[in-house]
């Protein structure tokens, strides 16, 4: 998880970046502040992974902010004026957004982050016996959510958010996280079959055609690009 603090003298532009962070899974809102110098009050007793700062600010503009810290997080600035933006590189900051901008700008520049920081998820195949016990953590509106992996039937796929459907309730949790970096994360036992889909292995009951069945009421398709490795997976597990 990113810790993030979020710095801007405009209240409703404060307020849509805290609310963009709480759609991001990997990202945590740490704080939000209004002035620079009320983040430097904050960040004298905590520390974040990245700031998301304004940099037209009254007393102390966001890009002297930045420079006058002496280990400054990874940075990400927020203006409404273009002239800033090759300044704002200058300092090393991992992305420009201007104002106004929309979740898909905000998305970008959270991935950006997310690759330049250490607190990566691990890929598949890579999670230790201390990780966890077959869990992992989803965010999920305002809230984060342990789910056992096993307990995890399908996910699917919808734009830039996933639903996670479980054996233990009826609805599904939708979390914004990308089909790719699920599949990542997700052990063997589980195998991704439409462009839309990711199944767990366990869960199927039956192969008919070009659809899996979980039950009598759930039917997911065979993609054609997932056929393939899908077959090769059934001829390890046919009996002839």
């Amino acid at each position: 998880m990113i810790r993030c603090l979020a710095i801007d003298d405009e209240p409703l532009a404060l307020q849509q970046i805290a609310n963009y962070i709480s759609k991001v899974p990997f990202l945590e809102l740490a704080a939000q502040c209004q002035s620079a110098v009320e983040a430097r009050t904050f960040l004298e007793h905590d520390t974040v992974d990245a700031i998301f700062c304004d940099i037209n600010m009254p007393d102390l503009n966001g890009m002297d902010f930045i420079k006058s810290l002496a280990a400054p997080p990874l940075v990400v600035f927020t203006t409404a004026y273009s002239e800033y933006a090759v300044e704002g590189f200058r300092v090393n900051a991992v992305d420009y957004l201007q104002k106004p901008f929309g979740l898909q700008d905000f998305l970008r520049a959270a991935n950006r982050l997310k690759e330049r920081s250490p607190l990566q998820l691990p890929l598949k195949g890579e999670r230790s016996e201390e990780e966890g016990n077959d869990t992992l953590f989803l965010k999920t509106d305002s809230r984060i959510v342990k789910v056992s992996i096993s307990d995890i039937r399908y996910i699917e796929g919808m734009s830039e958010y996933l639903k996670v459907w479980l054996d233990s309730q009826p609805k599904p949790i939708i979390t914004l996280l990308s089909m790719k970096k699920m599949e990542e994360y997700l052990p063997t036992s589980f195998m991704r079959i439409h462009r839309s889909y990711i199944v767990n292995l366990t869960k199927i009951q039956e192969v008919n055609k070009n659809r899996v069945i979980l039950d009598a009421n759930t039917y997911l398709p065979i993609g054609d690009l997932y056929k393939e490795a899908f077959q090769t997976y059934l001829d390890t597990k046919f009996l002839k």
